[in-house]
């Protein structure tokens, strides 16, 4: 799912919008919910939009900022981002961005997990977050395929760390900063599901691994310098 979501938050290329307007999308989607087991409903996902349309909505909310000259006299620029960042620091008044990016860099990096050659994005993009988790999830079902215990990094812990610390906090953020927006389509219902089904998937594994509510977690919303060693 998380693999799934990283894709579907990606400018809508041709292979992305066909599978969101065939509803190739809202099957995957749907199986995922299924099989993770968490108390929440499919969405729907299929778009009707154009592809130039969908294209438009993405550049609109993610990509696109705003300048406005506001002294004529000596040129002096107003100048914000795009509506919704998807970028973590963005929602984070508590921490600084150097902060909140090299926390996740030692996450990664704890790992084994770096950013690739020709990726640009810094460490608190949202499809570099959920990539991780992603990988993380995928980590942990293989060790228990095999049974794999011992000196094995407690990948499940790390996952819920790392969603307390920082993918939780963007994924709110960004849904609460897209809710202010109007004519959001496909992305309005995207942000509101997957907030639902991290919200859904925190308690479930929070309740497995018997660590209480987020509230009672230490580390909750908390960024520390040795968050990747302690994952």
């Amino acid at each position: 799912m998380y693999a799934l979501a990283a894709r579907a938050l990606s400018d809508p290329d041709p292979e992305l919008y066909a599978a969101l307007a065939d509803g190739s999308i809202d099957s995957a989607v749907a199986s995922l919910v299924d099989q993770a087991g968490l108390d929440i409903e499919a969405p729907d996902l299929t778009v009707e939009d154009d592809r130039d349309t969908l294209a438009a909505r993405y550049n609109d909310l993610f990509v696109v900022g705003y300048s406005e000259v506001i002294d004529g006299t000596d040129g002096t620029i107003d100048s914000q981002g795009p509506p919704v960042s998807l970028y973590e620091s963005t929602y984070r008044s508590d921490v600084s961005w150097n902060d909140v990016n090299l926390d996740l860099a030692r996450a990664y990096e704890f790992f084994g997990c770096e950013i690739g050659g020709e990726e640009r994005r810094h460490h608190d993009h949202i499809r570099l977050e959920l990539e991780f988790v992603g990988y993380l999830c995928r980590v942990a079902a293989a060790n228990d395929a095999i049974g794999k215990r011992g000196d094995d990094p407690n990948v499940n812990r790390a996952r819920l760390d790392f969603h307390d610390r920082h993918l939780t906090i963007l994924v709110s953020g960004l849904r609460e900063r897209i809710d202010d927006e109007p004519g959001t389509g496909f992305y309005g219902r995207f942000a509101r599901f997957l907030d639902e089904f991290i919200t859904a998937d925190v308690e479930d594994l929070a309740t497995r691994l018997d660590v209480g509510a987020g509230s009672e977690r230490e580390h909750v919303q908390q960024t520390g310098s040795n968050a990747g060693g302690n994952s």
